[in-house]
């Protein structure tokens, strides 16, 4: 069969004309941003002009001197030693849990259970009542006889404090046992293989290899842990603790009678705590997030170039 030549065509005609490409308009974006702008102008203006929120009143309480012992020992303090307590044993219970060890898995599971299914409240009311009132002693020696090595004097050496660290520290240990268990299953088991054939035993692979990469996925909710964390610190109340930030501002709502300004100090230092937490957790996910998921130190972007691709139609709405 003889070969069909196309004829000749011009080049102009195979190129493709000028494309007058317009962004797709997103009227209700903006519409949206008028309404959240006059929202915001209505509680700026209410926060302004109501003489009851007392604002001058607010400032003098957040400088209160208990008050401020009160963010420092019963909040920050607090904060600090249970998420120590809760991340060291968490970790712990993780590697508990995938033991081979049946024994190992069934005692880290019993103790997820029960602190997991046992109100934080609840919790620290037993510890700081009844345990008190069950063993003002602990006598540490052989079981069923009598044969004492050491014995505790639990009222000398216990206080509110460290009766609140305690609690709420294994209360937050059950919940981060199981967020170090899912970032360790996050590993590939590859990486047990590769640090196995070159000789690394099983802990040195988990300290070494499995923990770094485990972090990227463990950061995020242990973040979000310890800023709940501060907040569970109001209720130390139960154990009772008074030297807490909650406590101490309701205590000069109740002798003052300005209830809403002294309330209104704890909210400001909560966020204060809370919004330094996040800054130092984004840093901590960028950190630990590096080359993976084509994190390259966060999203660069200026305001100014996300709010020009906003008005050229980015976005969907």
């Amino acid at each position: 069969m003889a070969d069909v030549i196309a004829p000749d065509r011009p080049a102009a005609a195979e190129r493709p004309g000028k494309v007058d490409a317009r962004p797709v308009r997103h009227p209700w974006q903006w519409v949206g941003v008028v309404v959240i702008a006059v929202l915001v102008a209505m509680m700026i203006n209410s926060f302004v002009t109501n003489s009851k929120w007392d604002w001058h009143f607010v400032w003098r309480v957040m400088e209160y001197r208990p008050v401020l012992e009160g963010l420092v020992k019963g909040t920050i303090i607090c904060t600090l030693g249970a998420m120590v307590v809760g991340i060291v044993l968490g970790i712990t219970l993780a590697v508990m849990r995938l033991s081979t060890n049946p024994v190992l898995r069934g005692v880290a599971f019993v103790f997820t259970w029960f602190f997991r299914a046992v109100p934080r409240y609840v919790l620290l009311v037993v510890l700081g009542v009844g345990v008190l009132y069950l063993y003002p002693k602990l006598d540490f020696g052989l079981p069923f006889t009598d044969v004492h090595f050491y014995t505790l004097d639990v009222k000398s050496v216990s206080n509110g404090i460290l009766v609140g660290i305690i609690g709420l520290g294994l209360s937050e240990a059950a919940y981060m046992a199981e967020i170090a268990r899912a970032g360790l299953l996050s590993v590939d088991t590859g990486q047990h293989e590769a640090a196995s054939a070159i000789g690394m035993s099983r802990g040195k692979a988990m300290r070494r290899i499995i923990l770094p990469q485990a972090m990227r996925v463990i950061v995020p909710p242990t973040g979000n842990e310890t800023i709940a964390m501060v907040k569970d610190t109001s209720l130390l109340s139960a154990v009772p603790v008074t030297t807490e930030l909650f406590f101490q501002a309701n205590a000069v709502a109740n002798s003052t009678y300005l209830v809403m300004p002294a309330l209104v100090a704890a909210v400001i230092w909560y966020l204060i705590v809370c919004s330094i937490l996040m800054v130092g957790q984004t840093m901590l996910e960028r950190y630990f997030g590096r080359g993976f998921g084509g994190q390259t130190g966060g999203n660069k972007q200026s305001w100014r170039g996300r709010m020009l691709s906003l008005r050229a139609g980015g976005g969907g709405m």
